[in-house]
């Protein structure tokens, strides 16, 4: 299915992977035929939520749509959950809200489609076109249920261990403004095995700068970009709640930008209007402009992510010897691998060259890189989850120094936690003096901003894995980095090195 034609209305931010193939025209063809008529631009949602790339994975691993209330971002969840009941075999779909009478909501809304799609046999059973449907109303197990399949769509409130036990092939997290990071770690690894899943967040923004953070790590994602498997849409009018001297509150076109279905018989001007002479300023503009608060982060000072971002350079890349390093996931189901090495203008040069699903290619990568770019070192934690490579890595001709002073080039240095703390105190310390450049990779900003720290060492500090988001690429590069330090110059160069 060819991808559908752009509409005219369009949100503000619009961050997607680009693709020539989606399934979403069958999806607002089947929500249709159950009396759900979508506006252009939940059908350009499902659009680019559904779109596939040659290997008919989804393009969007993880895909946003935040909107403010009212404008009909539900209906959007509805058509999504039926095409993947019916139409792409999608196993379990697991949708949640932060309050349990959302999550109803859901499944009542979605309920009244699958019987406008089929017919009644009995009570709680339904034929849709020869697929018989199971209605499971047991408090707590909403669900419907495919027969012929085992297919479901399930609707829970979240909480801490929502999730657990299921290997779901979507999850659908409605009122995303809510959803903590602790639930988030909770649901995800349940996708890990599935052959092609997909996380989806509808949200209106945070209630304050110090919730959500789940949103404000997407967020960041998107702004960075080099994220090809986000796809993020934002419809709120931009700045924040403290800077509203700087909008047009009264500003009728700015209401319709930031409401796609203003007009639309779900959301009225005239309704709109009473909102504006009844609601608060900053009501207003957060709940029906979409304007976001200013964020507040209590989980991460180490290096100021507005100062991170003026150390950006697209085109960085070092001049001379390099130092690479890796981590993986505690859950094994990623790795990074990381470089550090000078510039020509005498500044660190930090870049990810890999941050890729799975573990099993590590070992293979790590021989490509020595082979072809002779590196001052390769770095590893020798407390963390990649240590289990350090014999592997043996075996395939990278192993430790004989003598510490005097390491070849290539050898493996294996980190203890004294290394760990001088590691993060010199690269928090070269990022906070202006010291080093990075590439604005998506991975490596989304990791700093979701990273938590840990005491480690005599009194010092480290990246902390525990509640933290994948921090895999920050973890390599801040060893890469230590390992340039450490290591380069005792290195006695014997030619020039081949640049990235």
């Amino acid at each position: 299915m060819i991808s559908s034609a752009r509409p005219a209305v369009q949100p503000r931010v619009d961050v997607h992977p680009t693709y020539d193939v989606s399934y979403g025209p069958v999806a607002v063809e089947l929500a249709a035929r159950a009396g759900l008529i979508l506006d252009p631009w939940q059908a350009d949602a499902l659009d680019v939520m559904l779109a596939v790339g040659p290997d008919g994975k989804y393009r969007c691993f993880e895909y946003g749509e935040i909107v403010s209330r009212q404008n009909g971002k539900g209906a959007v969840l509805e058509a999504r959950a039926l095409a993947g009941l019916f139409l792409l075999g999608e196993q379990l779909i697991m949708w949640s809200a932060h309050e349990y009478k959302t999550a109803m909501e859901g499944f009542r809304r979605t309920l009244a489609l699958l019987r406008r799609l089929g017919a009644k046999v009995s009570d709680n059973l339904y034929d849709v076109g020869g697929v018989p449907v199971k209605v499971i109303n047991t408090n707590g197990e909403e669900s419907l249920e495919r027969l012929d399949t085992g297919q479901r769509i399930k609707f829970v409130a979240r909480s801490k261990g929502s999730g657990r036990g299921f290997s779901g092939d979507v999850n659908i997290i409605d009122e995303t403004f809510a959803f903590t990071r602790e639930q988030q770690e909770a649901l995800l690894p349940t996708m890990s095995a599935r052959p092609n899943p997909q996380i989806i967040y509808t949200s209106s923004p945070p209630l304050t700068g110090d919730t959500g953070p789940v949103m404000f790590a997407l967020r960041r994602r998107a702004e960075a970009g080099g994220d090809d498997s986000l796809g993020w849409r934002d419809w709120g009018v931009d700045g924040d709640l403290d800077g509203l001297d700087q909008v047009d509150l009264d500003d009728e076109d700015l209401w319709a930008a930031a409401n796609p279905s203003l007009g639309c018989g779900r959301l009225t001007i005239e309704y709109v209007r009473r909102e504006r002479r009844t609601m608060s300023a900053e009501g207003f503009a957060r709940e029906r402009l979409g304007i976001w608060p200013r964020e507040i982060s209590s989980e991460n000072g180490a290096i100021d992510l507005d100062h991170w971002q003026t150390l950006a350079d697209r085109e960085s890349r070092r001049a001379g010897a390099v130092a690479v390093a890796v981590d993986i996931t505690p859950m094994r189901d990623r790795a990074a691998i990381s470089v550090a090495g000078l510039r020509a203008d005498g500044l660190m040069h930090w870049e990810v060259i890999e941050d890729r699903p799975d573990v099993d290619w590590l070992v293979g990568r790590l021989v490509e890189l020595k082979a072809k770019h002779d590196p001052v070192a390769i770095c590893i934690d020798g407390k963390g989850p990649g240590a289990s490579f350090i014999t592997a890595l043996g075996k395939a001709g990278i192993s430790t120094s004989e003598q510490r002073d005097e390491p070849r080039r290539g050898d493996l240095v294996v980190t203890g936690p004294q290394d760990m703390a001088d590691a993060f105190g010199m690269f928090v310390d070269a990022a906070r003096q202006s010291q080093g450049r990075h590439r604005d990779q998506g991975p490596l900003t989304s990791a700093l901003a979701g990273a938590k720290t840990r005491p480690c060492g005599d009194g010092g500090m480290a990246w902390g894995r525990k509640g933290s988001a994948n921090i895999a690429p920050l973890v390599a590069v801040t060893l890469a980095h230590w390992a340039y330090e450490t290591r380069a110059h005792l290195i006695v160069e014997a030619g020039a090195p081949n640049i990235w």
